[in-house]
């Protein structure tokens, strides 16, 4: 850590230095993105043309060069001792005339690549009365009660033979005399100023002026720099924007870009990352860090770094990640740490809910459609497992009451009551049914047996046909009205009513059976009398089991060993 931390102090002290220094920014010269490059340069006045194109890193070392003017296709010749000729590269006028403002091009060729660049050559005169043109000139900027620099711009290629830079004479506003002042110093060896406690009064046009031999001859060159002198800002302590020891939610795999910013009235004040007393691309080589500094109002500056983590990592979210920076003495740290996204628990729960609600109205959906079907699978499969319930001393599952037949009657309701009925819920289903005129005993009064047998059946099973006539009125009318009273009023006996044919109108039909009908609803028999509506998985026998209790446990043959199967008196 202490020696990352002096590295960037050092490195602090560079750019403040840098910061105090003079910028050079010329106003008119060539850059490798330009379509078309702009030279200027004033009239009889040597220059040289670069061209952007062997700046480029793609280009190949082993290259070829050549100048054309205006698109001619004759290259510009090499012969030293023309006034426009191409040497080592450049672009040479010596002197430049007015009549060589025009369009030049300079065509590049190696093994892998050929690129071209236009440059577009002004040649200009000064104003009159002066020694530069007004808007021919270089800007440079320094900053008030510092050391500023003026620096005489692109004079490297102007030495003489012996490879000696030419002596540079300075002029203020085209007069000579104002390195008199002693706050200026003239830097040996080089091509500049030195301007000690810079003030506004120092701000104008600077003229640097050299004479340049080329092949026995003299040639002046000059260059003019617009001097802005900018206020020094304001000191004040420097304090992180962001982060402010905080935590930013990020997903796992995502690309995120997290900021360091610092506000100062200072310039060159550099922030950076750490993670583990590591900087952050020597902890991973897939971090990236970038500088920034701009300008703010009130000179102010903010000065900040992006941290740039192009895909987060398990590993990431371990670590808190410090923003580091230097002042004086001083060291200010700030953090930031991610962590995974809460989960949007509102977005399950209504995705739950209306799962759930969907659920359970298509369950209710299944379960009225499959409901018999579920019930009868339930007593079947489960009713084994579920022990012996208490004796509720019932003998009989139902008792059963039918019309009996008369020559009249369509219907054959003895048949349905003593052959089918027994065939499908004894045999099949294993219940045990009580039916008047087949299990009682000759001689047995039968309104002493009916309320005795009633009392002993857990149901009630009324067989109707929509002939009132078929019914003997005493004797079916005073087992109906006993079966009745024990189911409605007494027991509690539920009853199941059986249509052997549809019955238009209840209205002849006793009030009771009305009730019953309009409570409990009735079962139609659609079937025959042939053997194959004689099977207990047909639609109508599963709604009269669903309404039968569940059947005792036991195997089907004690259930059949009844005194009705072994013909007993």
């Amino acid at each position: 850590m202490e020696k990352t931390s002096g590295l960037h102090q050092n490195m602090t002290s560079i750019f403040l230095l840098i910061g105090h220094l003079i910028v050079v920014i010329p106003l008119f010269s060539a850059a490798e993105g330009c379509i078309i490059c702009d030279y200027f340069v004033l009239v009889g006045e040597p220059t040289a043309i670069t061209c952007p194109i062997i700046t480029l890193p793609v280009l190949h070392s082993d290259y070829n060069l050549t100048w054309y003017k205006n698109g001619s296709a004759t290259p510009v010749t090499t012969e030293r001792d023309a006034r426009i000729h191409q040497r080592e590269g450049l672009l040479w006028f010596i002197p430049a005339m007015l009549e060589d403002s025009g369009i030049y091009e300079c065509n590049v060729r190696s093994l892998n690549h050929s690129n071209k660049k236009t440059i577009n050559l002004t040649v200009f005169k000064n104003d009159n009365g002066l020694c530069f043109n007004g808007r021919m000139k270089f800007e440079q900027k320094v900053t008030s009660t510092n050391t500023g620099k003026i620096i005489c711009p692109d004079l490297e290629q102007f030495k003489d033979e012996d490879n000696n830079q030419p002596e540079v004479h300075w002029y203020k506003e085209c007069k000579p005399g104002f390195l008199e002042d002693k706050r200026l110093l003239l830097a040996e060896g080089e091509n500049s100023v030195l301007i000690r406690n810079v003030t506004v009064q120092d701000r104008g046009n600077y003229t640097c002026h050299m004479v340049y031999t080329y092949m026995g001859k003299q040639y002046n060159v000059s260059r003019t720099i617009s001097l802005e002198v900018k206020e020094k800002p304001l000191q004040m302590q420097p304090e992180f924007i962001y982060p402010r020891n905080n935590t930013i939610e990020v997903e796992l795999g995502s690309h995120v870009v997290m900021e360091c910013n610092v506000s100062s009235g200072i310039n060159g004040l550099i922030p950076f990352w750490q993670v583990n007393d590591e900087d952050v691309d020597i902890f991973d080589k897939t971090y990236r860090e970038q500088f920034y500094e701009e300008g703010l109002p009130h000179g102010l500056a903010l000065s900040g770094t992006k941290f740039n983590i192009s895909k987060v990592k398990v590993k990431d979210y371990a670590h808190k990640f410090f923003c580091h920076f230097i002042y004086g003495s001083q060291e200010f740290t700030a953090y930031i740490k991610l962590e995974r996204p809460a989960q949007n628990i509102q977005g399950y729960l209504i995705g739950g809910g209306v799962s759930l609600v969907f659920l359970v109205f298509f369950t209710l959906f299944i379960y009225k459609i499959f409901k018999i079907d579920i019930v009868l699978w339930y007593r079947d499969s489960c009713h084994p497992f579920l022990g012996k319930k208490a004796s509720d001393e019932k003998i009989y599952d139902a008792y059963v009451l039918y019309p009996k037949n008369r020559e009249s009657c369509l219907y054959s309701s003895d048949i349905f009551a003593l052959k089918i009925l027994p065939e499908v819920l004894e045999r099949q289903c294993g219940y045990n049914l009580f039916i008047l005129g087949r299990d009682d005993l000759p001689g047995e009064a039968v309104i002493s047996v009916a309320d005795e047998k009633i009392r002993q059946s857990r149901r009630v099973i009324i067989v109707l046909v929509p002939e009132p006539s078929c019914y003997t009125i005493l004797e079916d009318e005073s087992e109906k009205q006993l079966a009745m009273h024990s189911a409605l009023i007494q027991d509690g006996i539920k009853v199941i009513l059986i249509e052997l044919d549809k019955i238009q109108d209840y209205a002849t039909m006793p009030e009771s059976i009305r009730y019953i009908k309009q409570k409990h609803g009735a079962i139609r028999w659609k079937g025959d009398f042939s053997e194959r509506s004689h099977s207990a998985s047909t639609r109508f026998w599963k709604k009269v089991r669903y309404q039968m209790p569940s059947r005792k446990s036991g195997s089907l043959s004690e259930l059949h060993l009844l005194p009705k199967d072994l013909n007993l008196p």
